[in-house]
């Protein structure tokens, strides 16, 4: 081939305005399932989360070895620029995890894709929930996150039963925080706690294979995890006792519009690139030495 054909052959192959490669290298691991989380979680290994919102993101926290990627209804706050999630509607989470879950196919396409149920997608009954929840399993995620205790039970249940994997939410929901007086922290006081541990056993039992805890005590977290075998914790401000951890993307590449929350770590600092910032948090979840409980919880 002449220096002229190559020249023409990488022509053919270039893509423009940085988007994705034409054609998907070959996986680098198997991928991401609920069998092998439960593996993971089973030999001690820690889970990693990270949000994403679009294709390139989505494709680079995969190559980046993230295990699971939420396409989390954050988008209204860092994309959109609102001041809660409350105004994300279904629309848009369809649109989001969309071009997450295409991303994830022109690449590895190893990640477990997570999307969130919007705050009135699910609400109002377990009907509208099956609806809602089939538009975000359409549009390529793996299971569905809402948020909250008590009420949702019957509706993780009812999805559940009809082949939809669930992930909870528990501690600051943000979808409700008007109703919570702010962004502060939950479970704090005996009853709150006590609460809270109800909920979290109501949703297991329920059949919820995941559960986010968000701005938990650490001690409080941690005693969950090890009494919920069969649903996996993911902190978020919520020590390092959880069976994983999430962060929201823009937070750990220290891009926040506003006040850093205590629980985030800017990755970015030192790594140099997207991608090395994102293998440093996989690094520092896997190898425990992220989040530091004295300084990350509560």
């Amino acid at each position: 081939m002449t220096q002229a054909t190559d020249s023409n052959a990488a022509a053919l192959h270039a893509t423009p305005y940085g988007t994705l490669p034409p054609a998907s290298p070959m996986p680098s691991r198997k991928p991401i399932s609920l069998p092998r989380i439960l593996e993971m979680r089973t030999r001690g290994e820690k889970i990693t989360m990270i949000t994403a919102y679009d294709a390139t993101f989505a494709a680079v926290a995969d190559a980046a070895g993230i295990d699971a990627i939420l396409v989390g209804d954050s988008l209204g706050m860092v994309c959109q620029g609102l001041h809660t999630t409350v105004g994300v509607s279904l629309e848009h989470m369809r649109y989001h995890t969309e071009m997450v879950a295409r991303g994830l196919r022109r690449a590895q396409g190893t990640a477990w894709l997570i999307g969130d149920l919007p705050f009135g997608a699910y609400q109002e009954s377990k009907e509208q929930a099956i609806r809602s929840a089939g538009v975000i399993m359409q549009a390529g995620a793996h299971m569905v996150k809402l948020e909250g205790g008590g009420w949702t039970t019957e509706t993780v249940r009812f999805l559940v039963e009809r082949g939809i994997p669930v992930c909870a939410h528990l501690g600051l929901t943000p979808q409700t925080v008007h109703a919570l007086g702010g962004y502060r922290v939950q479970g704090k006081t005996d009853d709150a706690a006590r609460t809270l541990r109800k909920e979290a056993h109501e949703l297991q039992d329920a059949g919820a294979a995941m559960l986010v805890l968000e701005m938990v005590p650490a001690t409080l977290a941690a005693d969950l995890t090890a009494e919920l075998p069969h649903c996996h914790t993911i902190g978020i401000g919520a020590g390092n006792g959880t069976a994983g951890q999430v962060l929201v993307l823009h937070d750990m590449l220290g891009m926040n519009l506003g006040k850093m929350p205590k629980f985030v770590h800017n990755f970015m600092q030192d790594a140099g690139s997207v991608r090395g910032a994102m293998e440093a948090y996989v690094q520092a979840v896997k190898r425990g030495s992220f989040p530091d409980n004295a300084q990350h919880a509560w």
